[in-house]
């Protein structure tokens, strides 16, 4: 078996001896599929393209990453199977999918083309327009990793119901019997939410993350000859990320030892303590496959199990409920409903990004913090990027397709079909409810609460008018004021509103006031 880096490099005696051609994406790094225990005249090809690395500015580690995960793939698969693998600065990759597909199949001509299902909607489009020879079939199977396939997607989601995560949450409970006992839910609850919105004290410590050291300099230094833009900071030598099986295997034994115990507990949690925090950093390795959503809730389950008094009930089922019901739910959302979901723009915001999310150049303490790790680590957990990033995007009236692309391209697990739902969804409320029960908006005091970053802000969280008021103060209010006529009916939203309207007029002004002159001027703040 071999791995060949061109077109050329596949004998010609040996390129008509491939009964089958497989296709693997950038995502699809599962070792354990099923594809890989008959490899016999198959040839399997990975490439590497500007159609990838351009369709929105990731940010460095991203694509160095997504790039040497890659590489470790094709080559431990080169030692079971013969491999085509198209680097970004070879001469045969035409850095189009339908293309390169097109010269590999020519030189090959193969009884058949198999590739596994996108998750994303731009590339199934791609592959179902793709046209083969009429001598050559073609296939798409699953990529064996979600708990739920596609296929059934009417029966979880229908289309004439609203969809509702804790009911889909509970199905699956009861379906895979994770946490469960005689078909009810240990503890006898389904959700310990409640228990999870901790703030962290100084008292507990948080262990430093597990650090990777891997080399992916080549890589970089082929990113930077073919002019590809992208934003953030990287240390290619040191690439800190698993781009291995064994590596994800590491950090997943890591997470159940040394931050499960407090995961839920913190998970809501915000500080500049460290910025991992109890979070597992696992969903890069989910995301590319190299790691199983079953295992991964397997193993939290077992560590709970084996440690009770350690690990408690809350803690393990906050955290596979972000597993096998929110990462779940998001991703049948996205194909329910795209493309059209891709247009929603229910407050029908306009305005451009803030310059401060390219270079956290704000006097904000929460914003420059949540930006400034982003660019930084490529990575924020979930309430850094609802509450912060996402909530002032909401107030500042941000366009939704301006959220995406920044979303999509600063963050290294994200892919368009988890991004989309969590981003235009669930934090800015483009969809008019479809995801959330309500928008995700907080004033000042939420933040505070949450976390460290007020302490020392040059606003005052306690201020709504005046020089250094809390921007978030002025903005939630001007938000709700704005949008009073679709959100009044919301039965979530209407203690905010009866709250509004015991203010005076002329409090009500300052606060406006106030918020259309920090949106006059939102570079600046």
């Amino acid at each position: 078996m071999a791995i060949f880096s061109s077109l050329s490099d596949i004998p010609k005696k040996k390129r008509r001896q491939f009964k089958e051609v497989r296709l693997i994406l950038g995502d699809q790094l599962n070792p354990k599929h099923s594809w890989f225990k008959q490899n016999d005249a198959v040839l399997y090809v990975m490439f590497e393209m500007q159609q990838e690395t351009n369709y929105v500015r990731h940010h460095q580690q991203k694509v160095l990453a997504f790039f040497a995960t890659m590489r470790e793939f094709a080559n431990a698969l080169a030692s079971l199977a013969d491999v085509l693998y198209l680097q970004l600065g070879c001469a045969d990759n035409k850095h189009s999918l339908t293309e390169n597909l097109n010269s590999v199949l020519q030189l090959t001509q193969p009884q058949k083309f198999s590739y596994q299902e996108p998750d994303e909607y731009r590339l199934v489009k791609q592959l179902e327009e793709f046209e083969v020879s009429e001598n050559t079939a073609i296939e798409c199977c699953s990529t064996e990793h979600f708990l739920i396939s596609l296929q059934h997607l009417d029966s979880y989601l229908p289309a004439n119901k609203a969809p509702l995560m804790e009911t889909f949450y509970r199905r699956v409970r009861k379906e895979t019997g994770y946490l469960m006992a005689d078909e009810k839910p240990i503890g006898g609850k389904w959700n310990y939410d409640h228990d999870n919105r901790n703030k962290l004290p100084d008292k507990v410590s948080v262990p430093a993350p597990l650090a990777f050291e891997n080399d992916a300099s080549s890589i970089a230094d082929m990113l930077a000859k073919a002019d590809i833009k992208m934003i953030g900071t990287a240390t290619a030598d040191k690439l800190d990320w698993p781009i291995t099986r064994e590596q994800s295997l590491k950090l997943l034994r890591n997470f159940m030892q040394e931050r499960l115990p407090l995961f839920g507990q913190y998970q809501d949690a915000m500080s500049k303590r460290c910025y991992l925090l109890f979070h597992s950093r696992l969903s890069f390795s989910l995301n590319t496959k190299m790691l199983n959503p079953r295992e991964v809730v397997e193993a939290a389950i077992e560590a709970y199990e084996r440690d009770p008094d350690n690990i408690t009930l809350a803690q393990v089922e906050g955290f596979i409920r972000q597993i096998i019901g929110w990462r779940e739910f998001v991703r049948l959302i996205y194909w329910r409903e795209m493309p059209s979901y891709k247009e929603k723009n229910f407050f029908a915001h306009k305005n451009p990004l803030p310059k401060f999310y390219w270079n956290a150049d704000t006097k904000m303490n929460c914003v420059q913090h949540a930006v400034s790790q982003s660019l930084e680590t490529a990575y924020a957990h979930h309430i850094q990027r609802l509450m912060i990033t996402g909530n002032f995007g909401l107030l500042a009236g941000v366009h939704p397709d301006e959220m995406d692309a920044w979303y999509l391209g600063i963050y290294i697990d994200a892919i368009e079909w988890v991004e989309l739902p969590n981003t235009r969804g669930m934090s800015q409320f483009a969809d008019g409810g479809l995801l959330a029960t309500k928008p995700y908006i907080s004033s000042g005091n939420y933040i505070n609460k949450m976390s460290t970053y007020c302490k020392d802000c040059y606003y005052k969280v306690s201020a709504k008018t005046g020089a250094r008021s809390c921007p978030f103060n002025s903005l939630y209010w001007h938000f709700l004021h704005t949008h009073r006529g679709k959100l009044a009916n919301n039965p979530r939203m209407g203690m905010m509103y009866r709250q509004w309207d015991k203010q005076d007029t002329e409090a009500q002004e300052a606060i406006l006031s106030q918020a259309q002159h920090y949106l006059a001027d939102i570079d600046s703040l």
